[in-house]
């Protein structure tokens, strides 16, 4: 029997088109860049992301297998130089299998998922910020879960929180879709789903285990949804000092000063944060807004929730 996925406005939330002037303004950054931001990088190789039977199923809110969220994208251990922008071509790729599913600027994990799937906080946190622009993954939010660990879920159709809400493991945050750029460009083969950022002291890290590194899932390498929750929320600890400096050194005035405004410190710093990962060209120097500096640890759940999901397969396996 087909699970009942709640009803979305297709147009105006999955693929987040509303409202559609905003949107072709914000198309027109990816094809022709900015005096800060360069244009987006395509080729023949960016080809090789579609998959057009997996697409068509998640598009039409069924699962691949059943109770799986599909691994389509892993983070590039091998990224091209930001300062040519970010882009979706695969040359250079290096996942942390040592393997290719991934591409060129790729710096978060991909789980491929039925539209309409409920997305739950990978871990105690607060709401910092809740956004969404067409040519940077659509309907985004992101979560501060304390010791210098954020994240960012992207390509979301509704979010079910609000900027400084604290949330327990688990907790449902938003139901996903397929928004921004990229589906509206790849339809009806390009794949839904979330894309999930992390990052540590401020700069993207694998939450996958590479090396020597830790794996910050709770699990290790095979995550799994929260099965309880456990932990409570401590807040990240920010130095206003360096969230000053770290905004003074960004070329952008526009942003400088939409950042300064900003109060209070918990919510300047995760702006901050999410300005330098999403348009780091804007920051020739980065400074990290925390007073201490944070050592990987396992700490995160699958993003899914556990009455739908209860583990991850990689497309390529």
């Amino acid at each position: 029997m087909t699970e009942q996925r709640p009803r979305l406005r297709f147009f105006g939330e999955v693929m987040g088109l509303s409202p559609l002037s905003e949107r072709i303004r914000q198309t027109g950054i990816v094809f022709r860049g900015e005096a800060d931001v360069p244009p987006t990088l395509f080729g023949l190789s960016s080809l090789r992301q579609l998959r057009p039977r997996l697409a068509m199923t998640l598009w039409t809110g069924r699962s691949w297998i059943a109770r799986k969220a599909v691994i389509t994208n892993l983070f590039n251990h091998t990224q091209t130089p930001i300062a040519l922008g970010w882009s979706v071509k695969k040359t250079q790729a290096l996942d942390f299998r040592g393997q290719q599913l991934t591409y060129d600027s790729h710096n978060g994990t991909d789980f491929s998922i039925p539209v309409g799937s409920t997305v739950c906080t990978a871990a105690p946190g607060r709401v910092v910020r809740v956004v969404s622009e067409y040519n940077r993954g659509g309907l985004k939010i992101y979560i501060d879960h304390g010791h210098g660990l954020m994240t960012c879920t992207a390509h979301l159709a509704r979010s079910l929180v609000e900027v400084g809400q604290v949330l327990r493991r688990g907790e449902p945050v938003a139901l996903s879709g397929y928004s921004g750029l990229d589906a509206l460009v790849s339809f009806p083969f390009g794949v839904p789903h979330i894309h999930f950022n992390t990052w540590l002291n401020g700069e993207p890290v694998d939450p996958f285990g590479h090396g020597s590194q830790a794996a910050l899932w709770r699990s290790g390498n095979g995550p799994l949804p929260a099965s309880d929750d456990a932990g409570e929320y401590q807040a990240s600890v920010y130095d206003e000092a360096k969230v000053v400096e770290a905004i003074a050194g960004c070329i952008t005035p526009s942003a400088r000063e939409r950042l300064s405004a900003i109060e209070p410190l918990w919510e300047r710093a995760g702006h901050l944060i999410a300005e330098m990962n999403y348009y780091p060209t804007r920051f020739p120097v980065r400074v990290s807004p925390y007073a201490d500096v944070h050592p990987r640890a396992p700490v995160l759940d699958l993003p899914l929730c556990a009455d739908q999901f209860d583990g991850v397969v990689f497309v390529d396996v």
